[in-house]
């Protein structure tokens, strides 16, 4: 399929009366040389990484929801707390945005890689909020860059009473050719979580917007949203993952008992029909110079109930509203030039 988008770009303050559902301390951010550790109050939240050795792409590592549980699988791997449960450690880090298949380039399983070219802006935090946005190549790591494309991302954390939320917003563009994204199960936003908090390895649970359960009741199937949480000191713990009402399609889930999931808009007959081969595997074309954006959130929480997902969907509707769109890539090379 062919994708065209505008460019809509708002810029609205916060307003106030949302300052009174804030309730779980002060977001900070402290710069090293590859990471960011973003911390709420005195607890941590989560570590942005954009450059290792052994994961050429970005990510958030060992997240942690508002009672201090760790709610993604530590990165590196813990051997006894994710013992038999250490597979596709550098595929699954904690939270990641990755692509099996774009521009035939397989950045999911590290064979490509996605290269920070600078902090468009840099960490910036104010009461119960941070942001930061960064530009990104999305290239071969040997080789010709004729395949090579970018992306603006904008993060945002934000604590709530309900949870902890980190929204990411990509623009995707590219200045010669076009992007194709492939189908592939290996597509979109991913959450890998905590062992203990898995359904095969834990007291896990996975529940989607329209009550399915588990592996069996959601994978494959599309969704407003899809939480997986376990019990642990006392609580529900885990998180919820949400993409984006103005993304391109819905996403449908790539969630596995052992601790996975993925929402995944482009994954069409690799998600609905992987064994019919009168069906055939769909591909999203971004023509040259047009931009394709997506939207994900994450809201780590930790409740005495089960989560209220129907809320915290609500609340990711009105925060994704407060927040600017990061600009298009090649916008941006007006401000600060593309080294292609």
């Amino acid at each position: 399929m062919s994708f065209r988008t505008k460019n809509v770009c708002m810029n609205l303050a916060l307003p106030l009366i949302l300052a009174a559902t804030f309730a779980q301390g002060e977001v900070g951010v402290n710069k090293a040389d590859n990471k960011l550790d973003i911390h709420i109050g005195d607890k941590p939240f989560a570590t942005y990484v954009w450059s290792d050795p052994k994961i050429p792409r970005p990510y958030f590592a060992n997240v942690h929801a508002p009672n201090g549980v760790q709610v993604t699988r530590s990165y590196p791997i813990d051997p006894v707390l994710n013992k038999d449960n250490d597979d596709h450690d550098t595929f699954h880090p904690g939270l990641w945005l990755s692509f099996g298949d774009a521009n035939g380039l397989d950045f999911w399983r590290n064979k490509a890689r996605v290269r920070n070219l600078r902090f468009v802006q840099q960490p910036t935090g104010e009461d119960d909020h941070a942001t930061f946005t960064v530009l990104n190549a999305y290239e071969p790591i040997e080789g010709p860059s004729d395949s090579a494309f970018y992306e603006t991302c904008r993060y945002d954390v934000f604590a709530l009473d309900i949870g902890w939320y980190l929204i990411a917003q990509s623009a995707f563009q590219t200045s010669k050719g076009e992007i194709r994204f492939g189908d592939q199960e290996e597509m979109g936003f991913g959450v890998r979580l905590q062992t203990p908090l898995t359904v095969k390895f834990g007291s896990g649970a996975i529940l989607n917007t329209n009550k399915g359960r588990n592996e069996l009741g959601t994978w494959g199937f599309p969704a407003d949203w899809c939480s997986y949480y376990g019990k642990a000191d006392d609580a529900y713990c885990g998180v919820t993952l949400m993409p984006g009402p103005k993304n391109f399609r819905p996403s449908w889930y790539h969630s596995r008992d052992y601790g996975l999931v993925v929402a995944n808009p482009f994954g069409k007959k690799a998600m609905t029909g992987a064994k019919k081969p009168e069906l055939q595997p769909d591909v999203t074309v971004v023509p040259k110079g047009e931009v394709l954006r997506l939207t994900f959130c994450v809201v780590a929480f930790a409740s005495l109930a089960e989560p209220d997902n129907t809320t915290a969907y609500e609340w990711f509707n009105e925060l994704l509203a407060q927040c600017e769109p990061p600009k298009a890539p090649l916008e941006l090379a007006q401000e600060f030039p593309i080294v292609e």
